[in-house]
């Protein structure tokens, strides 16, 4: 099985098949991963197989590295599309995450103000009021939302919280009154299916009453720490985009 673990605190520029050049801002140990979720398909492997012994970066290294990098890409005459947080795990629950944004921001002001600051989420940490204003003062507040089944999302996404509940998440999504980005994984394989109409028709109301600024939806793209897992097709992606944007909602699909 191969797996990526990231740098941290800064990684890439990588191409994001989403979101163009993006430098990588990663508020997890650079030697493992921490998450709330422990996706099947995570291209970061089990949270299990992959435990840290580095602590997290402190808000001062994130923006010392994140300073260092933007300068010599500016140097280089290369600018990022993005500044997008992701990596070994859910970058809102560091616990200096406000803060860190706050300071991100200023830099891409000064190094990159064409940049757009992204955050890849699971929504785990929205509940907090903390988190939410914070993702209210980014560009694109990405958050996933792969079902409506928790059935579904306690064998799938694999939340790590034993109170996790996907209802109460679509609620913490509707407070951010359209300033998001709804993002969904569909795929195949080991009891993992959830292309049918039994979680497309749930996860389109779903969606609609979030009312996000746009949605997408991708597929497996690299190889998955569960074995069997296969990409939904062409075809089905493009008709579940296709129905999303009927009902209004600009809809991107990655295959």
């Amino acid at each position: 099985m191969s797996t990526i673990i990231y740098p941290s605190p800064i990684f890439g520029p990588v191409h994001s098949r989403r979101l163009g050049i993006s430098l990588g801002i990663n508020l997890m140990p650079g030697d493992g991963k921490v998450c709330t979720f422990d996706c099947i398909y995570c291209e970061c492997g089990l949270n299990s197989d992959h435990r840290p012994t580095l602590p997290r970066p402190t808000r001062k290294e994130v923006a010392v590295a994140l300073e260092e990098k933007l300068k010599a890409m500016a140097a280089e005459g290369t600018q990022p599309d993005v500044l997008t947080f992701a990596g070994n795990g859910e970058p809102t629950a560091h616990p200096a995450f406000p803060e860190i944004i706050g300071d991100t921001i200023l830099l891409r002001n000064r190094y990159c103000p064409q940049a757009k600051v992204s955050v890849l989420s699971n929504a785990t940490m929205i509940g907090r009021a903390d988190v939410r204003e914070t993702l209210m003062k980014i560009e694109n507040n990405i958050q996933k939302l792969d079902t409506v089944s928790i059935d579904y999302i306690r064998r799938v996404d694999r939340p790590t919280s034993k109170t996790y509940n996907v209802g109460k998440v679509i609620e913490n999504l509707k407070l951010f009154h359209g300033h998001v980005i709804i993002q969904t994984m569909f795929l195949h394989g080991c009891d993992a299916d959830n292309t049918s109409e039994e979680f497309v028709g749930p996860w389109i109301e779903a969606v609609k009453a979030i009312a996000p600024e746009s949605v997408m939806i991708y597929t497996v793209d690299r190889e998955t720490p569960m074995a069997g897992l296969k990409k939904a097709s062409r075809e089905e992606l493009n008709a579940i985009r296709d129905r999303v944007i009927a009902e209004g909602i600009p809809c991107s699909a990655s295959y």
